[in-house]
């Protein structure tokens, strides 16, 4: 991982910088009540530009976990309690210079959180923090250990197996999940290409050890995977993805039931929002006021039990809005109080719980980072 690890997160994980465009027309619609906002900051994170905090992940209870960077751009892990209360920690042997450090991607009920971090070799290692604080640190069988390879794990479930992915000594990646007792097993979605920055990707995992997941192929085209928990793997692409070089189908998130959101660019780079059913059936939504140019369109990033999605689109002035879209298709725009209006600028939800809260990061006026979690 390079400079701005939020900005490198976003784009890979969170998929904020692999912009699409929205093409149908929606109406935006109201739920009931007011939500409210609480922002906030973990303690030591810098206030300069492309500093901050960046909350990955909320759990049943509210626990929150994700990565501040410092005033020196070195990375921290945080987990926030439903209470308010930020406990920072670094993972062992993580590195302190910029660019390096402690990354926490995913909480789960129980408060475990799995992550990465980075080395004074800038090399990445995997880690499970259980919710007394104890790290273990680990990697993936074949993870390479040069420069900006190792392991990355992106997605931790209610049992506490691990899923995410590791590149090797060539730059290929590929899949992995890590069972509780510590036991990892490898793999590739079936069309996954085998050159520089090709190959498998897992992003997240449900509590029956499903995972939803994308790879890119020969042709550097993306496209979505599930893999059930039996290690059977699906491959689908959303209708209307694009099948040229960095185009295609990218799935974030999926939920206990099997339904998978994501995202996908289509042949212009627009990008579009979808829900894939546990049945296979493919739904595409577009949030009001996305933009329609290219690099500007809808993602969704985390569904919920409910199916419940939140996510976030650019409008055509490449400015970041979220949205909460109901399993009935509604759609709510909103903004966290304090994100700027310029371009690049905004909200980005990126995880919603079962109770309907959502927690993501704004960039102000002065592109710095803060955390909020949205109440409905």
């Amino acid at each position: 991982m390079k400079r701005n690890i939020a900005r490198a997160t976003l784009v890979i994980f969170s998929v904020a910088a692999i912009w699409g465009a929205a093409a149908l027309p929606a109406l935006a619609q109201s739920f009931p009540g007011e939500p409210t906002f609480t922002t906030f900051e973990a303690p030591g994170a810098g206030t300069s530009e492309g500093q901050g905090t960046v909350p990955f992940s909320i759990n049943t209870a509210g626990a929150i976990a994700g990565m501040y960077y410092d005033a020196n751009n070195a990375y921290h892990g945080f987990v926030r309690a439903a209470t308010g209360t930020i406990t920072t920690f670094e993972a062992p042997g993580a590195g302190t210079g910029a660019a390096q450090g402690t990354v926490s991607f995913s909480i789960n009920t129980a408060g475990d959180i799995a992550g990465t971090y980075v080395d004074a070799r800038y090399v990445y290692h995997g880690f499970a923090r259980a919710a007394n604080g104890k790290i273990t640190a680990f990697k993936a069988p074949g993870a390479g250990a040069g420069a900006h390879q190792g392991t990355v794990p992106i997605s931790i479930n209610t049992t506490g197996v691990i899923a995410g992915t590791y590149l090797d000594s060539s730059n290929v990646y590929h899949g992995f999940v890590r069972g509780a007792d510590g036991e990892i097993a490898t793999f590739k979605a079936p069309g996954a290409g085998t050159g520089k920055s090709q190959g498998t990707v897992a992003v997240s995992m449900n509590a029956a050890g499903a995972t939803a997941g994308l790879y890119r192929d020969a042709s550097n085209a993306f496209h979505g995977f599930m893999r059930a928990g039996n290690g059977k793997i699906i491959t689908f692409n959303a209708p209307g993805a694009g099948t040229d070089s960095k185009q295609g189908t990218l799935p974030i998130s999926i939920d206990t039931a099997g339904d998978i959101t994501g995202l996908y660019r289509d042949a212009n780079y627009l990008l579009h929002g979808f829900v894939r059913a546990a049945t296979g059936t493919i739904t595409t939504f577009e949030a009001p006021g996305a933009g329609t140019g290219a690099y500007t369109g809808t993602a969704g990033f985390s569904i919920n039990t409910a199916k419940d999605i939140a996510g976030s689109y650019l409008d055509r002035s490449n400015v970041l809005h979220g949205f909460v879209r109901a399993a009935n298709g509604k759609i709510a725009n909103f903004k966290a109080p304090g994100a700027g209006t310029a371009a690049a600028q905004g909200t980005v939800p990126l995880s919603i719980n079962t109770a309907g809260d959502i927690a993501g990061t704004y960039l102000d006026a002065r592109y710095v980072y803060h955390g909020f979690v949205r109440t409905p």
